[in-house]
């Protein structure tokens, strides 16, 4: 249903007959909600599609060219950021980023510290929160994959892929949630070089984990432990029936607990590096992609504050009975601050090529992927660097316990 756009504003939706007005297409305008915090300078006119049913809140909501919201059904964002071309067919989605081309099906709800890169994805039924999709990363259908980070495969017909009904468990029965997940990682993830992941539906990981690249879990196991090296194919065996007393808060693997979580803020570090120096470049060419890049290090931002304050809560519950836990309750502040965000410079000649590049007009994904073996190499040793300097920062502080990095 076609609507006059004058014929709009006394019935309190000045703002659905200004974007009707700037040329956004909006099919059935009575249905369509925008609070009065929306900056509808921050939505594009080019090509974007408002459906039936859809909310629209939030002053930092940002909506660019081509995205098409609720075309499987009503669609809530709230001060989410979407680049160009990103469709999200159905549901809710708050403080989340999505990149050029990212999709997701209906009944998604994803909520704070999400960001999904290039053409990164998801079926219907999906739930994120402290998610992280590098490019090309596709989600099945009924998934809960939240505290994660996932990267890994070269394109959208070479990608890493989670099967349907796949659960990240991401709360322990001690009520932590000191247990972020790291599937590949970002020096070599952001560089889209490294063989797919693949995990197997009716499956789950119970984090935190770090798997390779490469690494494949059968459909219907559940992954406990690491996988150090690339290119393994997984089928963990079910676990022994057993019945034990359980003693609250007793960690026995606490030095695997902090080793995974220092690194996987180690590769925020690294991402957090390489959207200042490197992505920022090829997203500063218009204001709204300028404000999609500051979303997306809003929500690293968020992601290290959620990580820390989960730490945090974890060493407040930690019990002195070894000289390590008694040192890491001693030195818990300096810990803490041996989590902050560690930086570096990037190669100078990865950034002229990658402002060169930008600056005629190249498209960012054509551009990394064409990086030669010596720009591949350096990119690898910069974030490394970075990831390697945060975990030393924690074994510094806590030296009485043996870190597993």
């Amino acid at each position: 249903m076609d609507v006059n756009s004058r014929a709009l504003e006394p019935r309190g939706l000045k703002k659905v007959a200004q974007l009707i007005d700037k040329g956004v297409r909006i099919p059935n305008p009575l249905t369509v909600d925008i609070d009065d915090a929306v900056d509808i300078d921050n939505i594009s006119s080019d090509g974007v599609v408002i459906g039936p049913g859809c909310r629209i809140r939030g002053r930092r909501t940002v909506i660019s060219a081509g995205c098409v919201l609720a075309d499987e059904a009503p669609m809530t964002i709230q001060d989410c950021q979407l680049g160009a071309g990103v469709k999200l067919k159905g549901g809710f989605a708050q403080d989340a980023v999505f990149l050029a081309g990212a999709n997701m099906g209906s009944g998604a709800h994803v909520r704070a510290g999400t960001i999904l890169e290039e053409e990164a994805s998801a079926a219907h039924t999906v739930g994120l929160k402290q998610t992280i999709l590098m490019p090309f990363v596709t989600l099945g259908s009924l998934i809960n994959f939240c505290d994660v980070l996932m990267a890994g495969g070269t394109s959208r017909s070479d990608h890493s892929e989670v099967g349907s009904s796949y659960i990240h468990f991401n709360f322990t029965p001690d009520g932590d949630k000191t247990t972020a997940s790291l599937f590949g990682d970002v020096p070599h993830g952001v560089l889209l070089n490294r063989h797919p992941i693949f995990l197997g539906g009716q499956g789950g990981t119970v984090g935190p984990v770090a798997t390779g690249f490469g690494t494949v879990v059968g459909a219907g196991s559940i992954l406990r432990d690491d996988v150090p090296y690339e290119d393994q194919l997984i089928l963990p065996a079910p676990l022994a029936g057993r019945q034990r007393p359980l003693v609250p808060h007793s960690y026995t693997k606490l030095d695997r607990i902090i080793a995974r979580n220092v690194t996987y803020l180690g590769n925020l570090s690294a991402l957090q590096a390489w959207y200042h120096q490197i992505r920022r470049l090829f997203m500063s060419r218009d204001r709204l992609s300028g404000l999609v890049w500051q979303g997306a290090l809003d929500n690293l931002v968020s992601a290290r504050t959620e990580r820390v304050k989960r730490l945090k809560s974890l060493v407040g519950k930690v019990q002195p009975t070894d000289a390590g836990r008694a040192q890491l309750i001693d030195n818990r502040d300096a810990f803490l601050s041996s989590l902050e965000a560690v930086d570096s410079p990037a190669p100078a000649d990865v950034v002229r090529l990658c402002g060169a590049a930008a600056s005629a007009g190249d498209e960012y994904l054509d551009v990394i992927r064409a990086f030669d073996e010596t720009a591949r190499n350096q990119v690898v040793e910069w974030l490394g660097g970075i990831v390697t300097a945060q975990q030393s920062r924690a074994q510094n502080v806590i030296d009485h316990l043996p870190l597993p990095f």
